[in-house]
């Protein structure tokens, strides 16, 4: 499903404004952490513009999961259980995890959410 053009318009503006990067690298595809190069700090940053942008609330929880990456209950070696693949999507419905889920290491976790996951989860929380 395509993104609505006025939420990636906004969620593009508020990356190039947080990260520093430049127009041409924010597309639909490119990963937050590994193509945009966004740190933790980042994030702070980023949902503040994108709840200001859009008048909403951001609960941390819903897009940094680590509740589950921590919890034993759902980690073995370094990766994420099955079930803790489950947790993730029902906390995660706008992410696609089809890649993820060949390898979920916890350490890859962090190039899972895209510019389109982050538009998908605005248009969740607006309409």
């Amino acid at each position: 499903m395509p993104v609505n053009e006025e939420v990636f318009g906004k969620v593009k503006e508020a990356l190039i404004d947080a990260l520093g990067v430049e127009d041409d690298e924010v597309t639909d595809e490119a990963t937050m952490v590994g193509d945009l190069g966004a740190e933790s700090i980042d994030f702070l940053d980023i949902v503040f513009k994108l709840e200001k942008a859009f008048d909403i609330s951001i609960p941390r929880d819903e897009l940094f999961p680590d509740d589950i990456l921590t919890n034993a209950e759902y980690i073995s070696d370094g990766k994420v259980t099955p079930e803790g693949l489950e947790k993730l999507k029902e906390r995660m419905p706008f992410a696609d995890f089809t890649k993820f889920e060949t390898n979920p290491l916890i350490q890859d976790f962090g190039n899972l959410l895209t510019v389109k996951d982050l538009c998908k989860y605005v248009e969740l929380k607006i309409s």
